[in-house]
């Protein structure tokens, strides 16, 4: 008996080991963004010069929007360094024996779609039987789409795998479209099945992101927490991680435009979704959700919407204010091919994002915060010093400073977040690749850039605000997938 605890103890012992320095190499570091603050702060407030032009004005307001969200952001990876002490506290991850896990993942069903729709089912099906044992992966795709018969072929190559076809004749009651509903139909189908129940959790993951052991792990962590949690505590939604491993990545130019989305994750969405209301919304892949509260808020939001993931994140909030988590889980995704998909990415984004911060159907006290978010985003180009210097030129007034100095107390905040998200995503999106390190110049060459995809961002995000202004249909557009 003696011996037995023994060997327990130093088996917990090691697992605590295992899971500090996994959770330690997560931990966001705090010097990225104090060093840049102290310096911006000592260079702007050294630099500021009185005025009230109308360029001052215009400063003042594009560098002031942002301050909330970044404020939010500080919080949330502050909570995550918190959380990161404590590992020794939490519970050792165990198979989940009571819950069923649907893997839920659709898919427009094209060609060059395809090799990254069968990486990610693959890792599925590799990855989390051994947390999950009672589990499905349903793939959702449309009927009669190009890849149809290369999906069936996937599906028959393992049991776990199976194909849901959304039929060409179905029709939402609100008429909603797109990705919503496909969503929609696998949601009433479950109904159907009678799998929409209290103990069935629904993955949603996007078909050109996969999963790793660590996924699989944080997510049995988090599933089975909520069997031991009082019925205040208990959480229905929970959202992990999306990094951009460096072998998914076609274009090394993207791979570093997009450090800022893990980097968003383990700030904003931690703040918000971690505190238990997602108001800053929440994006398709590693989002897991009851099917019992799925089926009570459904995907039936308009023909309008084209992100519902955003919608059924702020719809939650009203619903089940405090019942959302964050988990320190990674999902594994691709950055797009080059620019232009890049662009095009951020354009739908921007169009939909601007859609639900004007619809009605959602209280002003949800959509707010959300609204200032997109509103900083598509001015994004403003905040940058070389634009305004090239603004001023143009114009013939070269004093960049804004109205009041504590202004620039707030754009050196928010200017050494950026540098931070930038140089901690790039961090993240390394160690989630094969050889799990940086480059010793990459983190310089992204902050080079910096005035670029500060660039690209903007010109993304202001087109799909002129798609809005234009009232053009919405288009659910989706970039090829890299495999």
């Amino acid at each position: 008996m003696a011996s037995t605890l023994v060997d327990g103890g130093a088996s917990h012992s090691r697992h605590n080991a295992k899971l500090a320095k996994r959770t330690a190499a997560w931990r966001p570091g705090i010097l990225p963004f104090l060093i840049p603050l102290v310096i911006l702060l000592f260079f702007s407030l050294w630099s500021y010069t009185p005025t009230d032009s109308p360029l001052a004005w215009l400063i003042t307001i594009a560098w002031a929007l942002p301050v909330p969200g970044v404020l939010v952001s500080v919080q949330g990876f502050i909570l995550i360094r918190r959380r990161a002490r404590k590992t020794h506290l939490m519970t050792p991850p165990a198979p989940v024996e009571q819950d069923f896990l649907i893997v839920l993942v659709p898919t427009i069903g094209r060609h060059d779609t395809y090799p990254a729709l069968e990486r990610s089912v693959l890792s599925y099906v590799e990855h989390l039987p051994k947390w999950f044992p009672y589990m499905r992966v349903d793939v959702l795709t449309e009927e009669g789409c190009e890849a149809t018969e290369r999906i069936d072929t996937l599906a028959a190559s393992h049991p776990l795998i199976r194909v849901v076809t959304v039929p060409k004749a179905y029709q939402t009651k609100n008429g909603t479209r797109f990705k919503a509903r496909a969503n929609n139909y696998a949601h009433e189908l479950r109904i159907d099945e009678g799998e929409a129940l209290e103990n069935v959790w629904v993955l949603h993951m996007d078909d050109d992101t996969g999963v790793g052991p660590d996924t699989a792990a944080s997510l049995s962590q988090f599933i089975n927490r909520q069997r031991r949690a009082t019925p205040d505590e208990v959480k229905h939604m929970a959202q992990g991680i999306l990094t951009y491993p460096r072998e998914n990545a076609v274009s090394l130019f993207t791979w570093f435009a997009d450090a800022i989305r893990p980097a968003d994750d383990i700030a904003r969405f931690r703040a918000f979704t971690g505190l238990g209301t997602p108001a800053a919304g929440v994006h398709g892949e590693l989002l897991v959700l009851r099917a019992s509260i799925e089926a009570e808020i459904g995907w039936d939001f308009g023909p309008k919407e084209i992100v519902e993931d955003a919608r059924l994140a702020l719809t939650f909030c009203r619903r089940y204010p405090g019942r959302s988590d964050w988990f320190n889980g990674r999902c594994y995704g691709a950055s797009p091919a080059n620019a232009k998909d890049f662009i095009k990415q951020r354009e739908r984004w921007a169009w939909g994002l601007v859609a639900l911060c004007f619809n009605r159907k959602v209280p002003l006290r949800y959509r707010w915060f959300l609204t200032i978010c997109v509103t900083s985003w598509i001015l994004g180009p403003l905040q940058h010093v070389g634009a305004i210097l090239i603004m001023g030129w143009l114009i013939g007034d070269l004093n960049t400073s804004p109205v009041t100095q504590s202004v620039v107390v707030l754009w050196s905040i928010s200017f050494a977040y950026v540098i931070w998200a930038y140089w901690e995503g790039l961090r993240l999106n390394a160690i989630a690749s094969a050889n799990g390190r940086r480059k010793w110049w990459e983190p310089f060459a992204v902050l080079l850039m910096l005035p670029l995809f500060s660039l690209l961002e903007g010109l993304g995000g202001f087109k799909g605000f002129l798609k809005f202004l234009r009232r053009e249909e919405n288009k659910f557009v989706v970039i090829a997938k890299p495999a």
